[in-house]
Order: C-alpha cells, then sequence, then structure tokens
C-alpha cells in the first residue's frame, strides 16, 4: 500500500518553498489596495486596455448592478455580499472547511469570526464582468501554458491557467447559458458549470477557504458553500445541490490557438491593472511533487482518497446521465479511449502535451464509430477512416464536416476526482 500522509492542521506556511508564492499569487502582497467600480458593459479594471484588438465585453445576466465594497484586497466592484452562512446546515462538518488568512496561517469555519469572513471574502478576486480580447491577447502566453477552454455556438473562449491562478471564478453568459469557469490551483481542477439552480441564476465569489484541499466558492443569493472540483454546495441552504456540468477542454495555448485560430481570450487587463507582469510566472509548476509526497497546504482526508492512482495524476472525469468515468490521461497517451458509460459509447481524444484530453459521443448517422490515434496528431475512425482533429471534427475522409457532441467532463488530479466522485470507477487502457 502507498505510504501516505493526510495534514490535518497545518496552514500553508508550513508548506515548504511554495507558500510565500501561493499568498503572493491569491493576495498579491505589496500592491495599495484601490477600489475599481465596473458596470456590466466594462472592464472591471479601471486600467486602458492596450490590446490591438478591440476588447469585447460579455453582459453577464444574473449580476446586479455592482457596488463598491471597500477594505478588502484591491478592492471588489460586483454583485452585494452574500448573506452569512449557517455553518450548521450542511453535507460535511464544518470544521473540514478552512480559510487561507494569507498570512502564514490558516483557520476552520467554527473558530471564524464573522468579521474575519467577511475580510477574506473575495480577497481572491473573482471576475464578474468579464473582458475578452481576440487571439492576440494570447501573445503574452508561452506556447506550452495551459487555458481552460469553452466552446459556444459560434465562438470559443480561452481562459489562461496563469490568470486563473490569481482569480479561480469568472462568472459570465455565453449563448443565453450563464456559465461559470472554475479553476482550483491546489488541485489543478478546471471546471465549467450552469449557474442555473432550479431556475434561478446565481453568482459566484470566493470564500478564500479551501475544503479537501479546493477551492471553496460562495453563491451570492445564499450564501452556500461550494465544492469546486465537484460543483456541490457542501455548507448552507443549497448544500448536496449540484451545479450542472458542462463540456470543455484544458490544453497547451499553442494547441488550442491552432484548432481555434479565432478565439477570444480572457482579457489579463481586467486584472491587476498595471501590474499584469504578476501573470508572467506559475508558481505551481513543481506542485505536483509535493501532492504525491502528501504535502498539501490545507487538510486532506486520506481515507477519502482512492488508490489506484497517484495523487497528482490527471484525469478526465466524463458525465453521462447520472454517472461519471475516470480517464488518465497520461496513460492513454497520444490515442483515443473507445469506452462505454452505463451502456452509453464513449470516445475520449487524448494528448501527452498538456497533457489533454476531450470527451465526445462517438455516433454519426446512428452507427457508434470506433478511434485510433495517428502520427500526426489526429484520430482515425476505424468504421470509414475518416480523419478527425482533437475538437471532435471530421477534416477528411467520407465523414469530413460532421462534428461528434462533446460530452461534459472536468479536469483535475485524482485526489480531487476521488473525493468529488467517491468509489468512481477508472478507465485503464
Amino acid at each position: 500500500m502507498r505510504a501516505r500522509r493526510a495534514v490535518r492542521s497545518r496552514g500553508i506556511a508550513a508548506w515548504f518553498g511554495l507558500a510565500i508564492a501561493v499568498i503572493a499569487v491569491a493576495c498579491g502582497s505589496g500592491d495599495s489596495p484601490t477600489v475599481v467600480v465596473a458596470s456590466p458593459a466594462s472592464s472591471t479594471s479601471a486600467a486602458t486596455p492596450t490590446a490591438s484588438v478591440p476588447l469585447v465585453a460579455t453582459p453577464t445576466t444574473g449580476v446586479p448592478t455592482p457596488v463598491v465594497r471597500t477594505g478588502l484586497p484591491y478592492g471588489i466592484a460586483g454583485p452585494a455580499p452574500p448573506p452569512p452562512v449557517d455553518i450548521f446546515e450542511g453535507i460535511v462538518e464544518p470544521e473540514n472547511i478552512v480559510f487561507d488568512t494569507f498570512d502564514g496561517g490558516s483557520l476552520r469555519l467554527p473558530d471564524a469570526p464573522q468579521a474575519t469572513i467577511d475580510r477574506l471574502f473575495n480577497a481572491i478576486r473573482p471576475v464578474y464582468v468579464p473582458v475578452y480580447e481576440g487571439p492576440s491577447g494570447g501573445d503574452w502566453l508561452l506556447p506550452r501554458d495551459l487555458v481552460l477552454g469553452y466552446e459556444g455556438k459560434t465562438q470559443t473562449y480561452a481562459y489562461p491557467v496563469k490568470f486563473l491562478n490569481s482569480h479561480e471564478i469568472v462568472n459570465d453568459e455565453i449563448d443565453g447559458i450563464p456559465i461559470l469557469i472554475t479553476y482550483c490551483p491546489l488541485c489543478a481542477s478546471g471546471v465549467v458549470f450552469d449557474r442555473r439552480i432550479d431556475g434561478g441564476t446565481h453568482v459566484f465569489g470566493n470564500t478564500s477557504a479551501l475544503y479537501q484541499n479546493d477551492l471553496v466558492m460562495i453563491d451570492h443569493e445564499t450564501g452556500s458553500y461550494w465544492f469546486q472540483t465537484g460543483g456541490e454546495a457542501v455548507i448552507g441552504p443549497l448544500s448536496g445541490t449540484h451545479l450542472d456540468l458542462l463540456p470543455s477542454v484544458m490544453m497547451p495555448w499553442s494547441d488550442w490557438l491552432a484548432l481555434n485560430p479565432e478565439t477570444l481570450v480572457l482579457s489579463r487587463e481586467q486584472g491587476f491593472g498595471r501590474q499584469i507582469s504578476r501573470y508572467a510566472n506559475d508558481p505551481f509548476e513543481t506542485y505536483p511533487n509535493s501532492v504525491d509526497a502528501g504535502r498539501f497546504p490545507f487538510p486532506v482526508d486520506e481515507d477519502l482518497v482512492g488508490e489506484q492512482l497517484r495523487l497528482s495524476e490527471i484525469v478526465l472525469s466524463v458525465r453521462v446521465g447520472e454517472i461519471e468515468k475516470a480517464y488518465p490521461i497520461g496513460r492513454i497517451g497520444d490515442n483515443a479511449a473507445n469506452d462505454e458509460i452505463d451502456g452509453t459509447p464513449v470516445v475520449v481524444f487524448a494528448q501527452q502535451n498538456g497533457p489533454s484530453a476531450a470527451a465526445y459521443a462517438p455516433v454519426v448517422g446512428g452507427t457508434t464509430l470506433t478511434f485510433s490515434g495517428s502520427e500526426s496528431g489526429l484520430y482515425v475512425d476505424s468504421n470509414t477512416r475518416s480523419t478527425w482533429d482533437f475538437t471532435g471534427r471530421a477534416v477528411s475522409g467520407e465523414l469530413a464536416g460532421e462534428r461528434l457532441a462533446p460530452l461534459p467532463s472536468r479536469r483535475a488530479m485524482w485526489f480531487s476526482i476521488s473525493i468529488a466522485k467517491p468509489g468512481i470507477e477508472i478507465f485503464f487502457p
């Protein structure tokens, strides 16, 4: 049995060399607080964009007229604060919710005064009214830098991980769907959700707390706390509610741009204004080594983590109906995984570069296709020998022009997926 150790009591200061980097990324130490006011038609930053391509503001349904909130790092422009949460209403023990106090320490939810909870709310600043640039908006990225990609009906959107490291949450509306783009650097979890719950649209902020070493979000309407990877409310009146999972992909910027040359890119100009250089580096590049050694910055209950895979192994969890299955991307390699989930055909296109993976329903005209990878980075179905790209588009052969339907998925380190989806089945090539 693999030797592992759950971190149950120490805060981020005990986490060796990454402690200062995490605090700097999340809290932006060294800057003077500023107050930023935004409207749904403008950027959330007071800085003047310098991109050569016009910025595109996407109105966000469900975000009230922004108000100014003072006393927080950098100031906040966004909806009114959420109501206080009832810590005794939930599906997890409240002491398992741990705040990063950004001073080298941590504080469990039952021990946190309301004034501290208020101070930490949105200390890691989310994006409420996102601003995008054209493809040149990603010129600051290295080819290998990861982006979380989302495909709308007529447009694709790229969310650079180097930006999301410092903001973690983006509220938006695309094609009439209120969406939530989320990323937690402590479990490399990039997930896109639908913000609608029981017919109402919810807006999400950041508690600055973690559950099982993963981002804890908060909805402004009810003040419920949400486990990011699972998209599940764990404390508050919505406890047990799940957000609907949407298709998305994480892959290197160069690969995403090659597949989507007209993509829009979330603008870094709306972040820390003039200090956009803070996005140039990724302090989490060596973080997986700490995870595999069992050195988590915040508590993780080892009894909840499956032992079938390495703690930091990147997996794609694919959802069909109410069932999810985990696909270890690196083990699939530059290839396709042909599979079934609850009797429904599924194919996962994987690439070692990233590593990246995307899931599709492999059915065209009533026929289930079987795929394999090719040396050119494309995929070939054995039924018609048509060639397909990573986006599920047939680029040559009998089926040229056809598209495979994408399936909802989430990409994260194994420890986080296995906690979010206990007992999840794993695909082994």
